[in-house]
């Protein structure tokens, strides 16, 4: 699937989109930091800002979109800070303009925390068991499943039928993602899988005071709950480790947590890093990811990439030799 542009994403659309929902704009208006799609912080004239989101085209269709805002409605009645779209005196969070779809939101402040503290690994803990909490009354959202064949096979034979490595590197790099997903398939069976929040990383997470809510719910998907943890936490050092089993702990007080999923840690990360390059190849004749990841698709790219995946091979292997599945 070809997916498109934002080329006709012009000022006066912004703002037609932003007053769909009353009130009018300044003129004034700050682009966000958001590759897959387009948010902008909107002013307006007689009331607090607006955020407006426009979906990129062609990515997910209404009925997957409007899932996303079923799920944060679900999450608020959860107790789970997040910041829920503006309805209209319809009750409809969910918009269209040129064939973008779009969404808007209230202005809420945030930063980023480089580093967690005690205090808010308990709080995010115990976000995390209500966001799956939330996740378990959606069966069946339209949304996809993060597993060995999602994730990795379909991700490769995207890269080989598109021709995206030079072919002296495309065989070796085609052998790791097979090798290191025939490996963990067996980890995933028996496996609860759950809505989860799906891309949980730091940068996901804005904070008010001592506050957090999470943003951004675009990339939500049945995966174990286990995937939002690994994100949350991003090193696996033994620092790292600490902030999971605190993350965990907190997490029981609501909702239990199979352990056994633990050793799904060095998989999903295996998994991400080829879907995420696939990710990108999606997206490479974008301006935005152009200037992002200038060096995509270059031999010295692909064979960072084999180097990645061969030393995680060998970290799952490692995983499976310590729990005994090898």
């Amino acid at each position: 699937m070809k997916l498109s542009h934002f080329d006709n994403l012009l000022p006066e659309v912004i703002f037609d989109a932003v007053e769909t929902l009353g009130g009018r704009c300044t003129g004034r208006f700050l682009a966000l930091n958001a590759m897959e799609n387009r948010v902008y912080d909107v002013e307006m004239e007689e009331e607090a800002n607006r955020v407006i989101k426009f979906y990129r085209p062609g990515r997910w269709d209404r009925e997957t979109i409007q899932s996303e805002h079923d799920f944060l409605k679900i999450a608020f009645r959860e107790e789970v800070p997040t910041v829920c779209p503006i309805e209209d005196s319809k009750g409809k969070t969910l918009f269209e303009s040129k064939g973008l779809f779009f969404t808007i939101f209230p202005k809420r402040p945030g930063r980023l925390e480089p580093e967690l503290t005690e205090e808010q690994l308990v709080r995010l803990g115990r976000y995390l068991a209500r966001i799956h909490n939330a996740g378990e009354q959606l069966k069946s959202a339209k949304r996809g499943r993060l597993d060995p064949q999602s994730y990795g096979r379909n991700s490769v034979k995207y890269l080989m039928d598109e021709k995206l490595l030079p072919p002296g590197l495309a065989p070796t790099y085609e052998s790791w993602v097979h090798q290191i997903c025939d490996l963990v398939q067996e980890d995933f069976d028996g496996v609860s899988f759950i809505l989860t929040h799906g891309d949980c990383h730091a940068g996901n997470v804005l904070w008010n005071g001592d506050a957090p809510y999470f943003i951004d719910f675009d990339d939500m998907l049945y995966a174990p709950a286990v995937q939002d943890f690994w994100m949350l936490i991003g090193g696996d050092d033994e620092f790292a480790m600490k902030n999971m089993d605190r993350l965990i702990a907190e997490y029981e007080t609501i909702r239990s947590f199979d352990d056994r999923e633990l050793r799904l840690i060095e998989p999903l990360r295996a998994l991400r890093m080829v879907y995420f390059s696939t990710w990108i190849a999606r997206r490479r004749e974008d301006g935005a990811f152009k200037a992002a990841f200038p060096h995509f698709g270059s031999e010295r790219y692909w064979q960072e990439q084999i180097e990645n995946l061969s030393t995680q091979l060998e970290r799952v292997r490692m995983a499976k030799n310590k729990d005994g599945n090898c």
